[in-house]
């Protein structure tokens, strides 16, 4: 099921000072956020173990609802409900709050569902720079059931599709990704990332 596994043996040498500060739904200069990382992050060496163990607590703590909402880290920790976004807005922020850089990742995810079907859903993870190793992806949500959790940390998997990087991208206005795919209105056609592919209303031709 994994298609590359990441060495994390080696989790030794210096950070990019990219990707580390707050910003809007990413609440990482949040006291309680910061006093959380720093709990987390207590006993923990090196920048892997300190990344796993904020994978550990969103899996663990969080209980998943899908909200159709954009709340971010600090709703997260509230009794509000989490979906995807929030599982990794508030990775990101206790990443970041510890001094490791994170981004958000917004794509797809192909699930193989009841008689290899493939079903397609919207879907927000991460990367977290390890040192040693680079830009590891991760994915809260998907390892929040123990029996799923060493798959999805390290891991990439052929199903997550990544289509944008950064929770507000400047080339979508700082809007989602899915806000311009569902609602277009009669603005020009989308190209992301020199894919090589274009995204356009389902009512019109490409």
């Amino acid at each position: 099921m994994n298609s590359l596994a990441y060495d994390l043996t080696n989790c030794t040498g210096p950070l990019p000072d990219e990707w580390t500060q707050p910003e809007l739904h990413i609440e990482s200069d949040n006291l309680q956020i910061k006093t959380l990382a720093s709990e987390l992050a207590a006993g923990n060496e090196t920048a892997c173990l300190q990344a796993r163990a904020f994978y550990d607590y969103v899996g663990n703590q969080l209980t998943y609802t899908y909200n159709g909402q954009d709340w971010g880290a600090q709703a997260a920790l509230g009794p509000m409900g989490s979906d995807c976004t929030e599982y990794a807005s508030l990775m990101i922020a206790l990443s970041r709050a510890a001094g490791l850089p994170a981004r958000y990742l917004e794509g797809l995810a192909y699930l193989v569902e009841e008689d290899s079907a493939l079903g397609r859903t919207e879907h927000a993870w991460l990367e977290v720079y390890l040192p040693g190793v680079g830009w590891t992806p991760v994915d809260p949500t998907f390892g929040r059931f123990p029996t799923h959790r060493d798959a999805y940390f390290g891991r990439l998997t052929p199903d997550h599709i990544v289509v944008t990087r950064g929770r507000h991208p400047s080339t979508l206005r700082g809007a989602s990704y899915w806000t311009h795919l569902y609602w277009p209105g009669d603005s020009a056609v989308i190209t992301v990332e020199d894919a090589g592919w274009r995204i356009v209303p389902q009512n019109r031709q490409p």
